[in-house]
């Protein structure tokens, strides 16, 4: 095992514990020079290192030359392996749990283990980094003031037309991933879903030597991808913008109350009275009510 170290000497507690700490590790999502010196710190000292994939972790710590033991915890064995995981702490080990890229739980493996933790009382420190949807949506060019991550798309065709709508009615930004063999088929999706002139930005092999940001229609950017296949490849993120709410639009408490006074008063009048209770103009109620009307 490495040196273990008690969480004080990674300076994230200020007092002795007799209990072990679980650390979440941001990893790069690409160029490896994105890790952070407290990650290399942290991965340096743990007792173990939890893996989504031993493998590709195992290629990241050696560029670092830094040596541990790392076990594997992912889709497939995260609930079992969580209560192993809890014992080491109990004991007093110190554990790193990492994804494959970027920063774990988001779309990856460790829910599992991170809930239990939670739930025993187990201390819990994030290691801050990456993170492929916060890293595209921050230069994707939309609205960021309020956005959503709502993971991968459905697999199955109408579950992701229904999810594409959903994510546009929200009003928001929304960040979701795709894979590669898939992407085609959810912009055939986003078509039917949203229609032709639907927005829509995809960021892919993202601090990688073939970053790629694409802005325009879901039209343009089938045939972005459509002439040359290899575009198509890649660690993709989808990001749609929200709908846009109608300025002009009545609020239903509006209408609502207009109709009540319509009973009692000339329409011109109920409108009048309706938007000075509701601090609305009048002369866009009216006009309004008219075109409903």
């Amino acid at each position: 095992m490495a040196n273990s170290q008690k969480p004080t000497d990674l300076g994230t507690s200020n007092h002795q514990s007799a209990k072990g700490q679980l650390f979440v590790v941001a990893t790069p999502i690409g160029n490896l020079e994105d890790i952070t010196q407290r990650a290399l710190s942290v991965l340096s000292s743990v007792d173990i290192i939890a893996a989504e994939d031993t493998r590709h972790t195992n290629k990241l710590l050696s560029h670092f030359s830094i040596k541990a033991k790392v076990i594997a915890v992912h889709d497939h064995n995260e609930k079992q392996k969580a209560s192993e995981l809890l014992d080491w702490l109990d004991q007093g080990l110190n554990v790193a749990l990492v994804s494959d890229a970027g920063t774990p739980l988001i779309s990856d493996p460790g829910y599992a283990v991170v809930n239990l933790c939670r739930e025993k009382g187990a201390k819990v420190s994030p290691i801050p980094g990456a993170c492929a949807a916060i890293a595209a949506v921050s230069c994707s060019g939309l609205a960021t003031d309020r956005f959503q991550f709502i993971g991968f798309t459905p697999a199955k065709s109408k579950a992701r037309q229904e999810f594409f709508i959903d994510a546009y009615n929200s009003g928001m930004t929304s960040i979701m991933y795709e894979s590669t063999h898939r992407i085609m088929a959810s912009l055939d999706d986003l078509k039917l879903a949203l229609g032709d002139e639907q927005k829509v930005v995809l960021a892919k092999e993202l601090t990688k030597s073939f970053e790629t940001f694409f802005s325009g229609t879901v039209v343009e950017l089938i045939d972005f991808l459509t002439e040359d296949t290899a575009r198509q490849k890649g660690e993709i993120v989808l990001m749609l913008p929200g709908k846009q709410a109608d300025k002009n639009a009545i609020p239903p408490e509006a209408i609502k109350l207009i109709q009540l006074l319509q009973a009692e008063m000339p329409l011109k009048k109920a409108c009048g009275i309706a938007a000075d209770y509701l601090d609305l103009k009048k002369n866009a109620l009216y006009k309004a009510m008219l075109e409903l009307e």
